[in-house]
């Protein structure tokens, strides 16, 4: 009997710990490279995080012994059949400009960063170092936008108008989700000034969210803090916390609401109240949405097409403001169907996995999934990254990961 070479160890903590923490940069990219401080890097901070993270995955996935669980069959098969799709639909779209920028980054891009939410959701260490960076990047451009609202930075110098409500979108997104990370930190301190500090974080960052004017990041926050840390707690403690933040919230808009000059610059409160301008815009994209979907049945318009259909020419800021909205009038029925396979089946998945889950796993998970899947409802179009980001992270419920033990194997001696 001879022994066999032994099997690859586990990877270093760093390795693990770097792929959490690339992830969350590449995630938030958007964001941070279009705040002020870091506006004028050389080198653009998306490709440079997703250069890093790519070793660093390729390290942690042959290093780790992972199992699937069945449940996730359903939407990975229609997510790949899906991108396929999308390639598919191109070969009738009239966009050029707008496909050649689109369809790389929802059938290139999309299934490599469903893949890295997948393992760093599923392996412990980059799950962590996921969290904590994620936290400190949402404290990060809180602090950033509110001296920038405050008129600290020239803002308005710096970016075109379009980058600067762009800047602010993403950046309230990373707040809402810094929040709902933040609030399960909370649930789960063990002492009062350590709750203290998290809830002062909290209330920094619903502040912050206050400022640029972006209502679905506060919606968002509200319901991540509220929802998440639920699901870390037992049920009768569960139902005090979501009514409690309910309640606070509430109370909190209401005293801004009847104290208007201390309200006053906070755009993201006047948006809410009194500017039906977003609103309705939306509708007009989502009616044509649905407008052109039925011309254009069963096969869509084509990837990329909606824009051009609609009046607006290859401008692809002007897409219909609703993931299965787009998938519908561009993909037509196949389109529709293959997308609700992946984020409904996605979905489904979650519901079914969430039993056997750790809490603390799930409630982490939840925390920076729920902003996002809200955001796709209402914005991104189907090559954003933050959306496949965030489906891995719930698929990775359904992932689990084992160090390989350096031994050795016993095989029949020739």
């Amino acid at each position: 009997m001879t022994a066999s070479a032994p099997l690859a160890p586990a990877p270093l903590a760093p390795v693990a710990l770097a792929a959490g923490s690339l992830a969350a940069i590449l995630q938030m990219a958007g964001a941070l490279k279009t705040a002020p401080p870091l506006a004028g890097l050389p080198v653009d901070l998306t490709l440079a995080s997703l250069a890093l993270l790519l070793p660093a995955l390729a390290l942690l996935a042959v290093s780790r012994a992972w199992r699937v669980d069945r449940a996730l069959a359903l939407p990975l098969a229609a997510a790949g059949l899906f991108w396929t799709w999308l390639v598919v639909a191109g070969a009738w779209s009239p966009s050029s400009a707008v496909l050649s920028a689109k369809l790389p980054e929802a059938t290139i891009a999309a299934p490599l960063m469903l893949a890295a939410g997948m393992l760093v959701g599923a392996e412990p260490a980059s799950r962590r170092a996921l969290s904590a960076t994620t936290i400190a990047i949402g404290a990060l451009l809180a602090a950033i936008v509110a001296w920038g609202v405050l008129g600290g930075w020239g803002l308005g110098a710096l970016l075109d108008p379009e980058a600067q409500r762009l800047q602010y979108q993403l950046a309230g997104l990373a707040m809402a989700t810094a929040a709902a990370l933040a609030a399960v930190k909370l649930v789960e301190a063990p002492s009062w000034p350590r709750r203290a500090g998290w809830a002062a974080l909290i209330l920094a960052l619903a502040a912050a969210a206050l400022l640029p004017g972006g209502r679905t990041a506060l919606v968002a926050l509200l319901l991540g803090v509220a929802l998440a840390p639920a699901i870390r707690l037992p049920r009768a403690r569960a139902l005090a916390w979501a009514a409690m933040v309910a309640a606070a919230g509430l109370a909190g808009l209401l005293w801004l609401l009847l104290h208007p000059d201390h309200a006053e610059g906070l755009r993201t409160l006047e948006r809410l109240t009194g500017d039906a301008a977003g609103l309705d815009a939306r509708r007009g994209l989502w009616t044509a949405a649905l407008d052109w979907a039925g011309q254009a049945a069963p096969l869509g318009l084509g990837t990329g097409g909606f824009t051009i259909a609609a009046g607006h020419g290859e401008r692809r800021g002007l897409y219909p403001h609703n993931h299965m909205l787009e998938a519908l009038a561009e993909g037509g029925l196949p389109g529709l169907l293959l997308w609700l396979g992946t984020f409904g089946g996605a979905a489904f998945a979650m519901l079914r996995l969430a039993p056997a889950v750790p809490p603390a796993r799930l409630a982490r998970m939840a925390a920076m999934v729920l902003p996002v899947a809200m955001t796709i409802m209402v914005s991104t179009d189907l090559g954003n990254r933050m959306a496949w980001f965030a489906l891995g992270l719930a698929l990775s419920l359904g992932l689990s990961a084992r160090a390989l033990k350096a031994g050795a194997l016993e095989t029949a001696d020739a």
